[in-house]
């Protein structure tokens, strides 16, 4: 072989290497993005989850507060 065709030889396997990096990073890429939007999509579930629970634990105090507030009332009322 002349030296020219080992030149070639190592070109070719140098972009065979570049290629698989630029394909590894791609997909790397692509997973990485993938995780994100998984994540963000746990986060408002989470938020929304909690925020539920919020909205019904308050709704639920509330309730309680106007029966307490009118079992007082009445009881005052009697006396």
């Amino acid at each position: 072989m002349s030296p020219e065709g080992d030149v070639t030889r190592q070109e070719f396997e140098e972009l065979k290497q570049t290629q698989a990096v630029q394909a590894a990073t791609q997909a790397g890429a692509q997973a990485t993005q993938a995780a994100t939007q998984a994540g963000q999509a746990a986060t408002e579930a989470a938020g929304l989850a909690g925020m539920g629970a919020a909205v019904g634990a308050g709704a639920a105090g509330l309730i309680v507060g106007i029966f307490l507030g009118l079992a007082i009332a009445n009881a005052q009322h009697h006396h």
